[in-house]
């Protein structure tokens, strides 16, 4: 646990000191360098078949380090910190596979750098196309909040097969379920090449706030089960060229890469926004909930929007939607 409390008091935004500095404490003893687009990469084994993730930047606004107190097996920031995040997300997924590697678990491990830049590394990486992704049959990203997901879709599009989530949890013995809200992380990079990917609940809780905890007691719990489990044991059924949309969960916006290519990237004038549309009216609670999710509070989203371009004329509808 001292190793994932010591991760915590680093503030991890990209090309800062205070990120480049825990790399070098963290990850470099186990990956060496990084590749050119900043992801770390180890493979334990012969051809393993299964990718783990996780990401080393976070959402913290400045450079530096932070204060962080523990109470109960509860982390947070410490009071009176004036750090925007803790940065549980994702610096328990980073333990976890540090863990794992020093078991030794087979498998092919990732760190992808600017994750919540819109999968940045991950999406470079996949497009590199690397020797080992022609052998893995499942990606599994540690970077899902709460104590009992694994995720079946992202933003409203199956990536892992419910048999999949069902014989994970099975191996894990943690309790968890099945869960179609995903949101968007580094496995859905690999969704159209890999049969299963995934993210898993590593008990963090408030992520991208000043309220955001993690529950150690559950960290380790998990770091066991990991280490423990029958990996031959899952089940790989889902078929990658094939796409299936949950509308149900609401997920109809872009998010993490396609937030970042539709927005920056490409002319609003020339977009098919009709679907988006009828989706936010059909579900907009759910659609809320996404963007609480990723933003800290609704005026980071109106920053956004406002560097996509919003008309004056929208300013004041949209900020009244929003509270």
């Amino acid at each position: 646990m001292h190793s994932l409390t010591s991760m915590l008091k680093y503030k991890r935004k990209p090309r800062t000191d205070s990120i480049k500095d825990f790399s070098e404490r963290f990850l470099h003893p186990t990956f060496g360098f990084p590749d050119k687009h900043g992801n770390y990469e180890l493979i334990v084994g012969k051809k393993p078949k299964i990718c783990f993730a996780a990401h080393y930047d976070t959402v913290h606004s400045d450079d530096g380090m932070q204060n962080i107190q523990i109470n109960n097996q509860i982390v947070t920031l410490a009071n009176g910190s004036k750090s925007n995040c803790l940065g549980a997300d994702c610096a328990t997924g980073i333990w976890l596979i540090l863990e794992m590697i020093d078991a030794g678990i087979e498998g092919v491990y990732v760190v992808h750098a600017e994750e919540e830049g819109g999968c940045i590394g991950s999406s470079a990486l996949v497009e590199n196309n690397p020797k080992w992704l022609q052998y893995i049959k499942a990606v599994i990203s540690f970077d899902r909040k709460d104590k009992e997901s694994i995720i079946t879709h992202q933003m409203g599009m199956r990536t892992c097969s419910d048999a999949f989530a069902v014989s994970l949890d099975k191996i894990l013995g943690l309790g968890m379920r099945p869960d179609t809200g995903g949101s968007y992380t580094d496995s859905n990079e690999y969704a159209s090449l890999v049969s299963e990917c995934t993210n898993v609940s590593v008990g963090y809780f408030a992520q991208h706030t000043s309220r955001e905890s993690q529950d150690l007691q559950f960290a380790s719990d998990l770091r066991d089960a990991l280490i423990d489990a029958n990996w031959s044991q899952l089940e790989f059924v889902r078929d990658p060229s094939v796409i299936e949309y949950d509308y149900g969960s609401g997920y109809g916006l872009s998010y993490g890469r396609g937030w970042q290519t539709y927005v920056y990237e490409s002319d609003p004038n020339e977009l098919d926004v009709e679907p988006f549309l009828d989706l936010v009216k059909d579900h907009p609670e759910p659609v809320a909930r996404m963007l609480a999710d990723y933003f800290s509070t609704h005026m980071d989203l109106l920053e956004e929007l406002y560097e996509y371009g919003l008309r004056d004329d929208d300013k004041g509808w949209l900020n009244r939607w929003l509270r």
